[in-house]
C-alpha cells in the first residue's frame, strides 16, 4: 500500500461560507496483490470532512498496519485497515474503500458497479446541470442553454437573496425552459423557518421538485415539519452531523444527497440508499429518493461514484458532471456529461488508468 499526494487547480475560484475555494488537494491510494493494483482517491473539504493534515495522518496509519499485517488474500484485511480510519475521517476512509473495491473489481473481472452489487448492466447514469446564483436574466440563460445541451434537470442557487427574488428567478426559469425539464433549488442551510415555509408556500406553483438544505443542517424538527406539500425536502450538509437512520427515523427527508467523500465511501452511500428506498417513514408513503453528487473531487472519486449511482437501481439525475471545475485532473478521461447523461465506465474496476498522476 502506498500514498500520494496530489494537487488540482479549480478551473475557477469556489466560494464557500466561509472560504473561497481555488485547488483540491489530496492522495491516491495504492494496493497492489498478485500484480492487480486498485486505486483509491481521498480529497478531503474541511468543513464537510476532516483537515488533509488529519487525512495524512489517517492514512499514514493506514499503511503501517498493512506493513505490520501484510495483506492477504480473504476479506478480512479491508476490515482491519478500515477499522483503522477513525469516524472523523471519512475522506481517509473513501480512498481506502475504494481502493480496494477497486482491486477486487479487477481480480472479479467486473466493472465497479456490479461488483458492488449492481444487478443489471447499466450504461449511463443521469445528471443534472447546476445553475449559479445570478440574475433573473443570467439564470434563464444558464438554464436554457443547459436545456439545449441535452440535460433534463436543472438545480439552481437559491438563498443568497430575498425568497420573493429566488421566487421570481425559479419562475422565470420554469416560464422559459417549460414544464418537462426538472427543477430543483439549492439553499445550502440559508432560510429562517419562516423564509422556507413562504418559499416553498410560493414555490408550489412553480412545479419544483424539492429544496437541498433548506434549514441549517441540525434543525431536524424544522425539516421534518416542512415536508407533506408537493415541495420536497432534501438534506445533504445535515448527512454531515447527523445518521441517516436518525434523518430516516425523524421522517426529515424526501430526498437525501448522498456525497461519498463525506459519508465515507461506496460502500456507505450505496447502503444509505437502500436505507433510504426501504426505511419509509410514519408521514409518508413514499421511498425516499437517493441522490449522488461529488465534492469537487479527481477523476478517480468521481468515475468510483458515477459506479456506485450505477449500483442503484431507478437512480435519479445525480450531481455528477463536476468535472470542468477542475483545470486539471488526475486523467485525461474526464468521465463529460453528454445529453444529461454520463457514460458508466465498462472495463474491470472503477476507470481505465489513460495518464498518470499529476504533479504534486
Amino acid at each position: 500500500m502506498t500514498v500520494e499526494p496530489f494537487s488540482l487547480d479549480l478551473a475557477r475560484p469556489l466560494s464557500t461560507a466561509d472560504r473561497t475555494i481555488t485547488h483540491r488537494d489530496g492522495f491516491l491510494v495504492r494496493i497492489e496483490r498478485d500484480g492487480v493494483e486498485g486505486i483509491g482517491e481521498a480529497t478531503p473539504l474541511p468543513g464537510w470532512t476532516e483537515s488533509i493534515d488529519e487525512c495524512r495522518t489517517a492514512l499514514e496509519r493506514a499503511v503501517s498496519v498493512s506493513e505490520r499485517e501484510p495483506l492477504a488474500r480473504s476479506t478480512t484485511d479491508r476490515e482491519t485497515i478500515l477499522a483503522e480510519v477513525p469516524a472523523s475521517c471519512p475522506a481517509a476512509r473513501h480512498g481506502l474503500a475504494l481502493a480496494f473495491s477497486d482491486l477486487r473489481a479487477r481480480q472479479a473481472r467486473q466493472p465497479l458497479y456490479r461488483y458492488l452489487g449492481g444487478t443489471e448492466r447499466v450504461t449511463s447514469v443521469p445528471v443534472n446541470a447546476t445553475i449559479g446564483d445570478g440574475s433573473v436574466e443570467a439564470t434563464v440563460r444558464a438554464a436554457t442553454r443547459a436545456v439545449d445541451r441535452g440535460y433534463d434537470c436543472l438545480k439552481c442557487k437559491v438563498g443568497a437573496r430575498p425568497v420573493t427574488a429566488d421566487v421570481e428567478r425559479l419562475r422565470a426559469v420554469r416560464d422559459a425552459v417549460g414544464p418537462a425539464v426538472e427543477l430543483r433549488g439549492d439553499a445550502n442551510g440559508a432560510w429562517s423557518r419562516e423564509q422556507a415555509d413562504r418559499a416553498f408556500e410560493e414555490l408550489d406553483a412553480v412545479n419544483i421538485s424539492y429544496i437541498e438544505q433548506p434549514l441549517s443542517p441540525d434543525n431536524i424538527e424544522g425539516h421534518t415539519a416542512l415536508r407533506g406539500g408537493d415541495v420536497g425536502v432534501a438534506l445533504d450538509e445535515t448527512l454531515a452531523e447527523i445518521s441517516v437512520d436518525e434523518i430516516l427515523s425523524a421522517g426529515a427527508a424526501d430526498v437525501l444527497i448522498l456525497k461519498p467523500m463525506v459519508l465515507g465511501g461506496l460502500d456507505r452511500v450505496r447502503d444509505a440508499a437502500i436505507m433510504a428506498h426501504e426505511g419509509t417513514d410514519s408521514t409518508s408513503s413514499e421511498d425516499v429518493i437517493p441522490i449522488v453528487t461529488t465534492t469537487i473531487d479527481g477523476a478517480y472519486a468521481r468515475s468510483g461514484a458515477v459506479h456506485v449511482a450505477a449500483s442503484i437501481s431507478g437512480i435519479s439525475a445525480c450531481g455528477l458532471a463536476t468535472g470542468d471545475r477542475l483545470a486539471e485532473d488526475l486523467l485525461t478521461h474526464r468521465l463529460p456529461a453528454t445529453r444529461g447523461r454520463i457514460a458508466v465506465p465498462q472495463g474491470n474496476g472503477n476507470i481505465s488508468r489513460r495518464s498518470g498522476i499529476t504533479d504534486a
